[in-house]
């Protein structure tokens, strides 16, 4: 207890202004010199924000000197490092011969350290100033007479003051820019310190990257274990030691969300390069670069969309050079080889406009129903059956082949009577495989002749219910009219 009372009393009695702010820059307590030099009580002081009681005023201190001196105290406390004004002109309100306020000139030296709890964490500012007033009024007059002493003592260090303190301006000034261009930078931006790669800087993309881990203060072994295990802790320790830089182009990134949730995969362009003290010695790995797994991810997209793209090509050409041959074969007729072809080319475009509206994810069974029947009148078929999603493959095959029965009973069947009606109905069949069953039922109103031959829409049904559809097809013929009953494998996916 006797020793602070001794260090409270020696700070008291030291012929040096001092005073004491906290986080607020309010003032915590000062020496009586302090309080001497700027005429005011203890009091007076204690509490208040030291910018209400020595900012700028009128005949006083200027803005900007006054700016200054905010500022000197605000980085103190952003850095937790000393500050220093070589130079502050700052004039100090005294009484005057008849009572009134005026201000004084002065010009002071300040030096604004930071006071640190256990924790690092800076708590107060002390401030200690030299008056240096009259070192600078013992400056050479603008005629330049004066002697050596008085250019040592006054204009030389005078100049020299104001040139470092110019400097000190300058630089931090830059300092702020280059901060706030890195911090604000699209891409991710990091400091790393040591052979142990400290971070020292992380950017908000940087943060975003590695979702907002705490990161700062740590290694990056310590924040971003999974890196070690990628190879990339390898690719930093070759930076540090060998001083080349080392660069990469989309390279694969696993990143860690959560403590226990899984990984993400991002790609990244990056480069890792040294950072050198004055003697060009490494010092750190300055880390920048972009996530552009949006990019990658639309690459690949873009390739998987060109060969689907090509895959459907093949096989729509392969389909219609089939459709060719077989309509060839059994309409000796051009003109009737030309309508039957373009009938069936037309049946398959519509398919392919159904499966455009969808993105080609796929097709309803009703819907690839009603779109190759729509043009026989909706009042002369009925459809009753469950929704029933279909793969593009399966809604091109189905789309024929209804086609085809739909075509028959125009020219043959029901639809080319006015009393004739069809029916499709269809139903899901739960065996241990399930199985999807269609059958398609004429009622013509009169009696029926069967065909004598089997013609090139049977045959394609019958294909493409065997080959395409891997299903059975059962087509008969009744005094109403043509049934036929499709079973086929359910799909579990479309």
């Amino acid at each position: 207890m006797a020793k602070t009372i001794d260090l409270v009393a020696a700070f008291d009695a030291s012929p040096n202004p001092y005073m004491l702010l906290d986080r607020d820059l309010r003032f915590a307590g000062m020496n009586q010199a302090y309080l001497d030099v700027t005429q005011r009580t203890r009091e007076e002081l204690i509490g208040a924000h030291v910018m209400d009681v020595f900012g700028a005023a009128a005949d006083g201190p200027g803005r900007e000197d006054s700016q200054r001196l905010e500022a000197s105290f605000r980085k103190v406390l952003g850095s937790g490092q000393s500050d220093h004004l070589a130079l502050l002109h700052y004039p100090i309100r005294t009484t005057g011969a008849h009572g009134q306020a005026v201000f004084e000139e002065r010009y002071w030296s300040c030096t604004h350290t930071p006071i640190k709890n256990d924790q690092g964490e800076v708590t107060h500012i002390l401030q200690h100033t030299s008056d240096v007033t009259d070192l600078i009024r013992a400056r050479p007059t603008q005629d330049g007479s004066g002697n050596a002493l008085d250019e040592m003592l006054g204009g030389g260090v005078f100049r020299r003051a104001l040139k470092v303190e110019a400097d000190n301006q300058r630089l931090e000034a830059e300092r702020r820019q280059l901060s706030d261009v890195l911090l604000n930078a699209p891409g991710f931006v990091a400091v790393l310190s040591g052979p142990d790669h400290v971070v020292q800087f992380c950017n908000e993309a940087c943060y975003r990257l590695v979702n907002h881990r705490d990161i700062l203060g740590s290694t990056v072994k310590e924040a971003l274990p999974e890196l070690g295990e990628q190879g990339h802790l390898d690719f930093l320790n070759d930076v540090y030691e060998t001083g080349e830089p080392v660069m990469g182009r989309q390279r694969a990134f696993s990143l860690q969300h959560s403590p226990d949730g899984p990984a993400a995969n991002r790609y990244i362009d990056f480069a890792y390069q040294p950072i050198r003290d004055e003697n060009a010695r490494v010092i750190g790995v300055f880390v920048q670069g972009h996530d552009v797994t949006d990019v990658v991810m639309a690459a690949e997209r873009q390739k998987l969309m060109i060969d689907e793209l090509n895959h459907r090509v093949k096989n729509t050409l392969a389909t219609v050079q089939s459709i060719a041959m077989q309509t060839a074969r059994t309409h000796q007729d051009p003109r009737s080889f030309a309508e039957a072809f373009e009938a069936r080319l037309m049946a398959l475009s519509h398919t392919h406009d159904l499966l455009t509206k969808s993105h080609w994810e796929g097709a309803d069974l009703r819907a690839v129903l009603e779109h190759e029947t729509l043009a026989h009148g909706v009042g002369r078929l009925s459809l009753n059956g469950p929704h029933i999603a279909l793969s593009p493959a399966r809604a091109l095959s189905l789309g024929m082949i209804f086609h085809e029965l739909a075509t028959n009973a125009a020219k043959y069947g029901a639809l080319a009577h006015g009393d004739g009606r069809v029916s499709v109905d269809w139903r899901v069949i739960p065996h241990a495989s399930p199985q999807l069953e269609i059958i398609w039922s004429e009622k013509v109103g009169r009696p029926v002749k069967k065909p004598e031959r089997r013609g090139f829409g049977t045959r394609l049904i019958e294909r493409n219910v065997r080959h395409d559809l891997r299903g059975a097809v059962d087509m008969s013929y009744t005094e109403d009219g043509l049934s036929a009953r499709f079973t086929l494998p359910l799909e579990t996916e479309a």
